[in-house]
């Protein structure tokens, strides 16, 4: 089943040094195990397919606007496109609901960006979960505001306090953030939030597992009663659900989640002796078609530890985790974006909303912690209807 290149072999017992664990108390770590999910998941499945309405043409939009999404090369809006556009243009509130990769981000910016070219005076909130999904939006936004003047303030954690409390001073109209970032701002005067009037709350159900349900409930409290507010989510149940009820005023919910597990992404798991491990991982990603993989991994120790080994042997990948500043997260995942590498490890940090063109498999080296980390792992792969594969090795 496994192949090796001649020209790749692995190190013979190379990997006795890597599994080297500092002596410390063990712990329990919580887990998911996939296997009785794929094989319990229909391989087929009957949907009725969702037939597109509109055009980007047909919306009530500039026509550089228009211009500036067929520079993107989108051909036709995707379906939470084709039905949340027409809503925010009118000023509803919208809950969306929809796989990861489906076009959300597009489908807020679009309709945003022409709603600020309509009135400057428009100030718009975009909060995420993590400063590389924000980071992302924003870079998305750039695309689509092209030519516009429309500016906007990046508020992340990992880069300078100073430079963002300048840029807040100077006119803008779009302020995309994590919400610690956001808080910490408003601690010190200078990000006031009764000047917004459009919010948009992006992967809520990511920032209430990392913790920050608190923190939005804070900024909702200070956003002003008459607003506009845009709400997506891959679930709703819960503490989303409390974020929810004091978020939307007569939302129009917009659901176009079919399944968990797309079709297109082809699931597996890989049955491994602990001593084994690395050198199976070497023999998958010698072969042809494992072109441009994420691995994920528990640990920020494991994960640079696993990326050091594999460069080592001779691959060309590299490391995203908590521990390495943000530009370094950055300029990574650039590269990997431009295939100057071929093989990104990552803990969860890169799991939920990140776009990354052209991931043709997910390998979870360490098991995901939970059923929704193993959801938003595989969906970095089979983005924008390709075919991707997820595997998952099991001790």
């Amino acid at each position: 089943m496994f192949k090796r290149y001649r020209n790749q072999s692995r190190p013979h017992n190379s990997s006795s040094h890597f599994r080297r664990i500092p002596a410390r108390a063990k712990r329990i770590v919580k887990s998911f195990n996939p296997s009785d999910l794929i094989q319990n998941t229909p391989q087929k499945q009957s949907v009725s397919e969702y037939a597109i309405k509109h055009a980007f043409s047909d919306f009530q939009i500039s026509e550089t606007l228009k211009s500036n999404i067929s520079k993107r090369q989108y051909s036709s809006p995707t379906p939470i496109q084709d039905q949340v556009i027409p809503y925010v243009l009118a000023n509803r509130d919208v809950i969306g609901i929809a796989n990861t990769g489906t076009g959300k981000t597009a489908a807020f910016l679009i309709p945003l960006i022409e709603k600020v070219l309509k009135n400057r005076n428009e100030k718009v909130l975009i909060v995420a979960p993590t400063r590389e999904l924000a980071v992302q939006i924003r870079s998305e936004f750039f695309a689509f505001a092209q030519g516009f003047n429309i500016y906007s303030v990046l508020c992340i954690g990992g880069t300078p306090l100073f430079r963002q409390k300048n840029d807040l001073r100077r006119q803008f109209n779009f302020v995309i953030g994590t919400p610690g970032r956001i808080k910490d701002l408003i601690g010190q005067n200078c990000l006031n939030l009764s000047i917004f009037h459009t919010v948009v709350l992006d992967e809520t159900d990511r920032m209430v597992d990392i913790g920050f349900i608190h923190d939005i409930k804070q900024i909702i409290s200070l956003l002003p009663h008459n607003r506009q507010s845009l709400f997506f989510s891959a679930t709703i149940d819960g503490k989303v659900r409390e974020i929810l009820q004091s978020f939307v005023q007569n939302p129009v919910t917009v659901s176009v989640k079919t399944r968990e597990t797309p079709e297109n992404i082809e699931q597996d798991v890989i049955k491994v002796d602990r001593h084994e491990k690395l050198d199976r991982l070497h023999d998958l990603l010698i072969q042809k078609d494992y072109e441009k993989v994420l691995i994920f991994g528990r640990t920020k120790w494991g994960v640079q530890k696993l990326s050091d080994e594999l460069i080592k042997r001779g691959f060309k990948a590299d490391a995203i985790h908590g521990n390495k500043r943000q530009n370094q997260r950055l300029r990574t995942l650039e590269r990997f974006k431009r295939n100057e590498i071929r093989v990104l490890l990552a803990t969860d940090v890169a799991s939920r909303g990140l776009d990354i063109p052209d991931v043709s498999h997910v390998i979870n080296y360490d098991m995901p912690g939970s059923y929704d980390d193993y959801i938003h792992r595989i969906g970095r792969t089979g983005r924008a209807n390709k075919k991707g594969t997820a595997l998952t090795f099991i001790e």
